[in-house]
């Protein structure tokens, strides 16, 4: 028989199993709360990408090219707000998608 305290502890184990705590692998970020692999070397190149364009930045200005190394760190910071909110974005969708299973799973 079906009861809510049968349909309680399924979701509960559901939600343990399916919770996977990675280490911290993001510089920006505080809190690291990747659900998979994918999401991790994504945000990996995306680190590498930024990491590339504050190097070029630096290198530009080390040869007095301010106004290239303003666009390049401009770039840089650009590119790290859309990290920002693409992973907000993500989590949000992933977090409503878990709201819309049926307790039985």
């Amino acid at each position: 028989m079906i009861t809510r305290h049968n349909l309680a502890e399924q979701l509960r184990e559901y939600q343990i199993r399916s919770k996977n705590d990675w280490a911290s692998t993001s510089f920006f970020s505080s809190n690291s709360n990747f659900t998979s692999m994918v999401d991790i070397v994504v945000f990996v190149i995306w680190e590498l990408v930024i990491l590339a364009f504050l190097v070029f930045s630096a290198v530009s200005l080390y040869f007095r090219h301010v106004r290239l190394a303003f666009v390049l760190l401009s770039v840089t910071l650009l590119l790290l707000l859309c990290m920002k909110v693409s992973k907000k974005v993500r989590l949000a969708r992933k977090k409503k998608r878990r709201m819309l299973l049926p307790l039985s799973m």
